[in-house]
C-alpha cells in the first residue's frame, strides 16, 4: 500500500520540523515536494507528529505458562497498537525464557507479527539467580540480550560470572536491580506516607546498595550492564558518576515512574501498586534530570498485565504491575509539559537502539510512528488490546493516539 503524509511533522534530533509531504512506498520513506508528489493514498496529516519507529525496552509476556495474563498475539496487537515496532520480552514465563526450545517457540510464533520481538533470555535457571543457564547456547541460537527480568541478580559472584561470560560475545546483561531482603513484604516506597498509611515500605536503599555494589562489580569484571527501571534519587547519581567514568553502563525508567508519585497510593488503588515503588517527589525530578543529561537512556513501558484475581484484593496481597503500552503516548504526552517533544521521543527510538548496540541499523525512513498528541480517546473494553485491565487509566478519556505505524513494508492503519 502505497501512502503519501501530508503536512506531516517530522520530530528527529532536537527539533520538530515544519510540516512536509512523506511518500510510502511499501520499502521506504521520503521527502517529496508538491508537483513531484507520486500517486497514492493521501493522508492529511495536519496536527500530526512523526518519529522513528518507537522502541520498548521492557515488557511482559505471559505465553507459554501465564497466557491468562497476556498472550504473544495480544502482546503483538497491544505494542503496534501502541507505536512501537520492536520490544525487548522479559524472560518470566512457565518455564521460563532459558534454553533454546524456549527461544525458538517464541521466535517462530511471532516471526510474521508487526512489531519485531527481541528475546531477553534467563541468564539463571527460573530466573532464580544461581546456577547459570546455557549462556553460549542460547547466544548461539541469535540471543545477545541476557538477564532474569523481573527479578534481581542479588548474588555476586553470579553476576561476576555472567558478566565475563557475556564478553565472549559482548552481550549485554539488563538488571532490575535491588536487595530483596531489604524490599521483602514491602508494599510500596517507604516514607511518611507509607506510615501514614500502615503499609510496609520499600526503602530506597534497596535499589541503591544493589546497584552501588553491581557498579563495583561491573567495574572489576567489565561487560555491558543495563539498569532496568530505576527509580532513586541515589541511583541516578551513581549511574552518572559511573558513565562518568567510562563504564560500560545504561538505564531506563519506566513512564508511568515519572508520572505518579507516593501520594497517589492513598487511595489503596491496586492498580498503582508497581515494582519497584512510585518514589517521592525528590526521586521524580531526580528522573526527570536522569533524562535531561542523557544519565538515563530509554522510556520504558514496563508493562505488566495483571488477571482480574491478582488485583481484585486488598492491597497487601495483590501483585505488582500495570499496563504501560496503550496509555504509553497519553503518558508521554501528560510528560511534554515536563520536557520536550524531541527529547521524549529519543528515549524511545536512538536510547533504546543505543542500549541494543543497533544505533548502526536504525534507520528513520524504514520505520516510522505517527501520533496525533492532541486527540482524546477512551481506555475501555472496546479500545484495549490487552487480555487484561490493570490500568489507573481504565475507563478514563486519554489525550495522545497513535494513528499510524510502519515498520519496514508493513504499514498499520490505528482507528
Amino acid at each position: 500500500m502505497a501512502v503519501l503524509f501530508k503536512s506531516l511533522q517530522l520530530i528527529k534530533d532536537d527539533k520538530i520540523s515544519a510540516p512536509a509531504d512523506y511518500f510510502f512506498d511499501n520499502q521506504s520513506i521520503r521527502l517529496v515536494h508538491g508537483k513531484d508528489s507520486p500517486e497514492a493514498d493521501q493522508i492529511d496529516c495536519t496536527g500530526l507528529y512523526a518519529s522513528k519507529g518507537w522502541v520498548d525496552l521492557k515488557c511482559f509476556n505471559g505465553e507459554p505458562g501465564l497466557e491468562h495474563k497476556e498472550d504473544l498475539n495480544s502482546l503483538n496487537e497491544s505494542l503496534s497498537h501502541s507505536g512501537f515496532v520492536k520490544a525487548v520480552l522479559l524472560p518470566n514465563t512457565l518455564p521460563s525464557v532459558q534454553t533454546k526450545n524456549e527461544v525458538s517457540f517464541i521466535r517462530n510464533k511471532s516471526q510474521n507479527y508487526f512489531s519485531d520481538i527481541v528475546i531477553q533470555a534467563s541468564v539463571t535457571l527460573n530466573n532464580q539467580g544461581e546456577d547459570l543457564t546455557e549462556i553460549l547456547d542460547l547466544h548461539h541460537h541469535g540471543v545477545n540480550v541476557f538477564g532474569d527480568g523481573l527479578l534481581p541478580i542479588s548474588n555476586s559472584d553470579r553476576l561476576m560470572k555472567i558478566l565475563q561470560y557475556l564478553q565472549k560475545f559482548d552481550g549485554i546483561l539488563f538488571d532490575h536491580s535491588y536487595d530483596p531482603l531489604l524490599a521483602i513484604f514491602g508494599q510500596m516506597h517507604e516514607g511518611n506516607v507509607s506510615t501514614r498509611l500502615g503499609l510496609k515500605g520499600i526503602p530506597s536503599l534497596a535499589e541503591e546498595v544493589a546497584i552501588q555494589k553491581n557498579l563495583e562489580i561491573l567495574k572489576y569484571a567489565g561487560g555491558n550492564l543495563h539498569f532496568q527501571t530505576i527509580s532513586t534519587a541515589g541511583a541516578v547519581r551513581m549511574i552518572r558518576e559511573a558513565k562518568s567514568q567510562g563504564l560500560s553502563v545504561t538505564a531506563d525508567v519506566s513512564l508511568y515512574q515519572l508520572l505518579f508519585s507516593e501520594n497517589d497510593l492513598v487511595t489503596f488503588d491496586t492498580n498503582m501498586k508497581v515494582d519497584p515503588p512510585f518514589r517521592g517527589e525528590i526521586d521524580r525530578v531526580a528522573l526527570i534530570e536522569g533524562l535531561i543529561d542523557g544519565t538515563i537512556d530509554a522510556i520504558v513501558s514496563n508493562h505488566r498485565p495483571q488477571d482480574m484475581d491478582a488485583k481484585h484484593l486488598e492491597f497487601d496481597y495483590a501483585s505488582h504491575g500495570m499496563l504501560g503500552l496503550q496509555p504509553f503516548l497519553a503518558g508521554l504526552a501528560k510528560l511534554s509539559v515536563e520536557l520536550p517533544w524531541p527529547l521524549l521521543i529519543s528515549k524511545v527510538t536512538s536510547g533504546p537502539l543505543k542500549v541494543l548496540r543497533e544505533e548502526a541499523k536504525a534507520d528513520f525512513w524504514t520505520t516510522m510512528t505517527v501520533f496525533d498528541p492532541q486527540e482524546k480517546w477512551v481506555y475501555d473494553r472496546n479500545t484495549n488490546k490487552s487480555l487484561s485491565q490493570n490500568s489507573p487509566w481504565w475507563e478514563n478519556e486519554l489525550q495522545g493516539k497513535v494513528k499510524y505505524v510502519i515498520n519496514g513494508s508493513k504499514f498499520l492503519q490505528c482507528d
